[in-house]
């Protein structure tokens, strides 16, 4: 069973920085689009990036600009650098397929806050 596995959240300033990492088991991962989703309190769960098993990137205009999504196959790794960090930001971060084929990790809390 294919398991996601995300790290690299926590608490940081408005303008800050963040590096995230999903690391995944499985020998398919590297022919998957691989994606960042991130759930606010209260709102639904969204993809904020996305990135093709060739390198091929798409963000959410929220993020666009800010945010580098990226991976490494033969690690089987998928990163999200999230820079210029907002209080709109904060959420839980997932990474998972596009679309959706693994079951959630635990994803990894990202809250932005002075």
């Amino acid at each position: 069973q294919v398991q996601l596995v995300e790290s690299g959240g926590g608490l940081v300033q408005p303008g800050g920085s963040l590096r995230l990492s999903c690391a995944a088991s499985g020998s398919m991962f590297s022919i998957n689009i691989m994606g960042w989703y991130r759930q606010a309190p209260g709102k639904q769960r969204e993809l904020a990036a996305g990135i093709t098993s060739t390198g091929s990137t798409n963000y959410a205009d929220s993020v666009k600009g800010r945010f580098t999504i990226s991976r490494d196959n033969a690690k089987n790794t998928v990163y999200l650098q999230m820079n210029s960090l907002k209080p709109e930001d904060t959420a839980v971060y997932y990474c998972n397929t596009i679309p959706t084929q693994m079951h959630w990790g635990q994803g990894t809390q990202v809250t932005v806050s002075s």
